[in-house]
């Protein structure tokens, strides 16, 4: 097994709202998706770093499953962004270029803001209590430094809010963008201010979606996707987010 995998003792399900668990076996009730969403927290939390050839026989032995599965994950994974599939080369992380996330987070400012404003306007009550709900679990993860808990929950929330927009096609859209991201997103945290100001801006979110503010909203979620660009335009202009290689315009 390669050493990018030797460190790795705990892998949480992305959905989960609660810490990394323990791998296990997988069991076998709709087998590639669990080894989906084992692979996707690999890739958003930078395990298999971005670049990187996803072998086989390390990722069956790691999953304990066969190939079959890891390849219907794989392929999965592929048709939402999160992996490239090369000719002779297999599957690779995407690595996505500057101009790639400018774009992606044009359009992700307007979809997320979009969504915001409807969302204000349509949500139910019950809907609302969960998003408050899962923001102060995510106010305890900040407060403990604990980086993929807060994550996890920030996208929990951030599927919540999109999912009250009641527009299917919205809906779709955003989640097939956003998954070329998500790797991105997680690494624009680790920098103390940043992580500060991205807290208070969903502290903002809340309060505009509780007073069903919508244009109050939309203008939130829209800067807060602009400040999330910003940060990884800047990471990769200094090769921080790709150590091996710095990004070019």
């Amino acid at each position: 097994m390669d050493d990018k995998f030797a460190h790795i003792r705990h892998i949480g399900r992305f959905e989960d709202k609660i810490h990394a668990t323990e791998i296990t076996e997988i069991s076998r009730l709709s087998l590639h998706d669990q080894v989906a969403l084992r692979l996707r927290t690999l890739l958003v939390e930078g395990a298999i770093p971005p670049g990187a050839k996803l072998n086989e026989r390390e990722l069956c032995t790691l999953l304990k499953v066969s190939r079959t599965p890891l390849r219907e994950a794989i392929k999965l994974l592929a048709s939402e962004g999160l992996v490239d599939l090369l000719p002779n080369r297999g599957a690779v992380a995407v690595k996505l270029t500057e101009t790639d996330v400018i774009h992606s987070f044009e359009l992700l400012a307007e979809l997320e803001g979009m969504a915001g404003d409807l969302a204000a306007q349509r949500i139910t009550d019950a809907e609302l209590a969960e998003l408050r709900a899962l923001h102060f679990e995510m106010m305890a993860s900040y407060a403990r430094e604990d980086l993929p808990s807060y994550y996890h929950l920030n996208a929990l929330i951030h599927s919540a809010l999109i999912r009250a927009s009641k527009n299917p096609l919205l809906i779709k859209t955003y989640n097939n963008t956003n998954a070329r991201v998500q790797s991105l997103r997680y690494h624009t945290n680790h920098d103390a201010e940043k992580w500060k100001l991205a807290v208070k801006e969903h502290e903002n979110m809340i309060e505009a979606l509780t007073a069903r503010d919508s244009i109050r909203l939309r203008k939130i979620l829209t800067v807060h996707l602009q400040h999330k660009r910003d940060t990884v335009i800047d990471l990769l202009r200094t090769g921080k987010l790709y150590p091996d290689t710095q990004s070019t315009p």
